[in-house]
């Protein structure tokens, strides 16, 4: 069934309809493109969003990059970035595979359906014009018809009169003869008129308009179905970037389960452990046995509460057995008025009620300023420092390692670029037709610029690291002049004389522990010489100057940390950097 046999009088309707599909074709356009530009606003918002909340990855110098939550959410921020990248390819497909091709086709179809319609007013008002044809020759031989049967009854009249002549008898009958004639020729011009027109309508109805209504309806049902095709598209764009976007939401699930709780408080741990010992107990300090401690900075005192501890010192880091936390003269009794002595049957000191050798390092660990001042001074934030000595020596230690990989890595990118430009020099000298060696020239100055500054950086912080490790060892140590006076200050009381098959000999039993702990400090047999290359100031602690050409002995070779121990003729000892050194014969 067709429109040219169905509704071959429905003209106006078929217009109005196809009319209609072409207006419906335009609303889904338009329908499109406003899904586009809230697909666009959406992924736009979503770029947005994770903009805002992709904080860069920083490395080693952000603290919470090696949380596994922390690198969690930057996965959910990265894969939600991804995310919105699928939403702008769905407007981007919808826009290129429905809005532009479907308007475009919607053109084509506008100036076919304008095509048609053309030939179907032409071909109506072709036959309207043979209809006005006909009508103008029908009316015609209507009055010639008319004007010949009055012609024919006045020329039968006249002959029926008597008193008529007869001349004027015959100029009647050649009158209606003529007008007959003329009649005549009109009739026949009116049956040629209408046989046009009958064949002209036959060919409208039956051919010319069938064929244009078919064509419409052609051009219709090709609408229909790239309009059906822009449905299945819709939800085909949408559909195919589904496994992507599934991906992205499997990503995010993914960096759920990668978050480790256990991990991230190790990293806690690790990232703030400060290397300090817990602070000891406050010991008792009985006045009433003639000990008489005159309170100070170095002592701890009789705290008065909780806030009295805490309170104390909050500006200052104290470390324990540090070299600053040497005795003061307030904190040691006077030799010259001892306490005096208890009574002879009298119970003995509780100080001295069984080893005194132990009481005297309780107090010398009282004497000793508390590593850890307060919590309150942890949560302070000191002042940043190129040597981070505002660290705890463990994460100190930490940082500086760091800090000289950092430089090495740098270094030796420099270096690399270094022999790549001196490469791409030789080239160019050898063939000057591929560049000029003389713009080579800046380059190769600023990067070895680049190199002296990274290299004196790097001595820089090899001269630190060991001096922080030696430091902290020494730190954990006391000087021998501060023991002896404190212990022969105990050991010469009153309080100590019923007490003598306990006390060992002071000159062994009690130097004997500390005998142990500077052990390292005697003098060992080296292993070898070395000849300096350079100078070294050998300004940090821990360290020793050596001028270029002097001849060390080495004690401790490199551990792999970048310094060798070395020894001069005169028994001073210190670190100095390997790489400013040439070991000699006998050196391992």
């Amino acid at each position: 069934m067709d429109w040219g046999t169905e509704l071959w009088d429905q003209y106006d309707i078929i217009e109005k309809h196809t009319q209609s599909g072409l207006e419906l074709v335009e609303k889904y356009v338009k329908f499109v493109k406003e899904r586009t530009e809230i697909e666009q606003n959406y992924a736009k918002q979503l770029r947005n969003l994770s903009k805002k909340y992709n904080l860069k990855r920083s490395g080693k110098d952000e603290p919470d990059s090696r949380f596994s939550s922390y690198q969690s959410f930057l996965d959910v921020v990265n894969e939600m970035n991804d995310y919105a990248g699928q939403r702008e390819l769905i407007a981007e497909n919808l826009m290129m595979n429905i809005c532009i091709d479907l308007t475009k086709y919607l053109q084509e179809l506008k100036q076919e359906r304008k095509m048609y319609l053309i030939e179907a007013k032409r071909a109506q008002q072709s036959l309207e014009s043979t209809y006005k044809q006909l009508d103008s020759s029908k009316k015609r031989f209507e009055r010639e018809w008319r004007e010949a049967e009055r012609t024919a009854q006045y020329a039968e009249k006249t002959d029926q009169d008597l008193n008529a002549t007869k001349a004027d008898v015959e100029k009647a009958k050649q009158q209606a003869h003529m007008r007959s004639h003329v009649a005549e020729e009109c009739k026949n011009d009116y049956a040629a008129q209408l046989q046009k027109y009958n064949k002209e309508q036959s060919q409208f109805y039956f051919n010319e308009m069938p064929l244009i209504f078919n064509k419409l309806q052609d051009l219709d049902e090709r609408r229909v179905r790239k309009l059906a095709q822009g449905y299945i598209l819709f939800s085909d764009t949408e559909r195919h970037v589904m496994p992507i976007i599934g991906k992205c939401l499997e990503g995010i699930t993914k960096a759920g389960t990668n978050v480790n709780d256990r991990n991230d408080t190790m990293v806690v741990i690790e990232q703030n452990k400060s290397g300090f010992e817990r602070p000891g107990d406050v010991e008792f300090e009985d006045y009433s046995q003639g000990i008489n401690r005159t309170s100070s900075e170095s002592s701890l005192g009789t705290p008065k509460g909780p806030m009295d501890i805490l309170g104390r010192n909050r500006s200052k880091n104290f470390w324990l057995f540090s070299k600053k936390s040497k005795l003061s003269p307030s904190t040691l009794p006077p030799f010259s008025s001892p306490p005096a002595p208890s009574p002879a049957n009298g119970p003995p000191s509780p100080k001295f009620g069984r080893d005194p050798l132990s009481y005297c390092l309780k107090e010398i660990n009282k004497t000793v300023k508390p590593r850890i001042s307060s919590f309150r001074t942890l949560r302070r934030s000191p002042t940043v420092t190129e040597d981070f000595t505002h660290l705890p020596p463990e994460q100190r230690r930490k940082r500086l390692q760091q800090k000289l990989e950092e430089i090495c890595r740098e270094l030796q990118k420099e270096v690399d670029q270094r022999c790549a430009l001196g490469k791409m020099k030789d080239v160019y000298e050898k063939n000057p037709q591929m560049g000029d060696p003389a713009s080579l020239a800046s380059q190769i100055s600023q990067t070895s610029q680049n190199m002296e500054r990274l290299t004196g950086e790097r001595v820089k912080y090899e001269v630190i690291r060991p001096s922080v490790v030696y430091s902290h060892l020494r730190g954990l140590f006391i000087y021998h002049d501060d023991i002896r006076n404190l212990l022969m200050f105990f050991l010469s009381s009153p309080d100590g004389a019923h007490s003598d098959e306990s006390i060992p000999d002071p000159s062994q039993a009690i130097y004997a522990e500390f005998d142990d702990d500077f052990e390292d400090e005697e003098l060992t047999a080296p292993i070898g010489n070395c000849t300096a290359m350079y100078s070294f100031p050998g300004a940090s602690e821990g360290t020793i100057s050596m001028q270029e050409g002097e001849v060390l002995a080495v004690v401790e070779e490199d551990k792999g940390d970048g310094w060798t121990r070395v020894r001069r003729n005169d028994g001073d000892e210190g670190y100095i950097p390997t790489s400013y050194s040439l070991a000699t014969k006998g050196s391992k």
